[in-house]
């Protein structure tokens, strides 16, 4: 597939011979034994940029989102999140699988949700009901095309939760492009949440592995729960390596994907095929097909060598990452101009 350029996500990225250098000179250990020094320092790095106690590296982001919950609620609790949110879409069932847990969907702003909506949703303390226990945000939005949260609204959920003893927690996969998009800090992040997910194997570029982040007693909880969902590893730290290499070098580059993706939307949005774009404020772009099926224009795209995503009927996606080069992106935007 090297000859194709590849739009379907930023999980494709390989990486950079830099980075597996910096594999292939991790010094390694059996991490379950809590011995892999590689491991141990991509754990402290992470934790001490959001202010956080500790960390947790884990093979996924679903497995840090899924060991987040398992660890503030119990079963017959309830969840709130919007909708679109990848916990409930993407994660497999694994709040109920996992937790025992109903959710509480809520319709967002391109999976944007507000603290007014989180109060409204908060079950009554009634023995018929639900226990409400948990607030989970996605920042940025994938189904919201990338979109991102301004710091006062997240302010004031956590007031809400706050105020009604709900834990707060952030499925933060693609958080630094929220932070480079908005000009915000990850220690405002640390500040506001109980524990955060962030995924090092999107734009920033390693093969595999994300981070739970919060207190430490929450993460020594996590890390048995990791234990017993299977997420124990060995000689982690060839991937921790990569983790590191990708907190001290990949971030402030991620503004790049960001004016890429505007630039192919923009021509996404005088093409007779489209019906609407949504707007783009990171590295995904999200748009609505008119005349063609979401599938057809997928297909058309690929036989110019172009990959794209059909997330719906009538919806494409397309994800800007550290693979795609300038002149990658003027040849997507021709064969845009030229699409019948």
């Amino acid at each position: 597939m090297d000859t194709y350029i590849d739009f379907r996500s930023d999980t494709v990225t390989r990486p950079s011979a830099a980075m597996l250098e910096a594999m292939q000179q991790a010094r390694v250990g059996d991490d379950v034994f809590g011995e892999d020094p590689t491991v141990n320092e991509l754990e402290q790095l992470a934790a001490g940029m959001f202010g956080k106690a500790a960390a947790l590296f884990c093979p996924s982001g679903t497995m840090t989102n899924q060991i987040a919950i398992k660890c503030h609620t119990q079963p017959g609790d309830e969840v709130i999140c919007d909708a679109d949110a990848h916990i409930y879409q993407y994660e497999g069932g694994g709040i109920a699988f996992n937790s025992g847990c109903s959710v509480k969907l809520l319709p967002g702003d391109r999976g944007r949700i507000s603290a007014e909506q989180v109060q409204e949703a908060i079950q009554p303390d009634d023995v018929h009901r639900a226990s409400t226990s948990l607030v989970c945000i996605e920042n940025t939005s994938n189904r919201g095309g990338g979109s991102c949260y301004d710091i006062t609204a997240l302010e004031a959920i956590k007031e809400t939760c706050t105020a009604n003893h709900l834990a707060f927690h952030l499925d933060g996969a693609r958080l630094f492009n929220a932070l480079i998009a908005k000009q915000q800090t990850p220690q405002q992040y640390g500040n506001l949440f109980d524990s955060i997910s962030i995924c090092l194997s999107k734009s920033l570029g390693c093969p595999v592995g994300s981070l739970l982040l919060g207190p430490a007693d929450f993460i020594k909880k996590a890390r048995r729960i990791r234990k017993v969902f299977g997420g124990g590893m060995r000689q982690a730290g060839y991937l921790a390596a990569a983790g590191i290499f990708a907190l001290q070098n990949n971030i402030q580059r991620l503004q790049q994907d960001h004016i890429r993706a505007k630039a192919i939307a923009e021509a996404l949005q005088g093409s007779t095929y489209v019906k609407q774009v949504l707007p783009v404020e990171t590295n995904i772009i999200i748009f609505e097909t008119q005349g063609l099926s979401a599938h057809e224009l997928v297909a058309q795209l690929e036989a110019d060598r172009i990959l794209a995503y059909a997330i719906a009927p009538q919806k494409v996606r397309l994800v800007l990452h550290l693979d795609i080069t300038d002149e990658m992106v003027d040849r997507t935007i021709h064969s845009i101009k030229n699409l019948k």
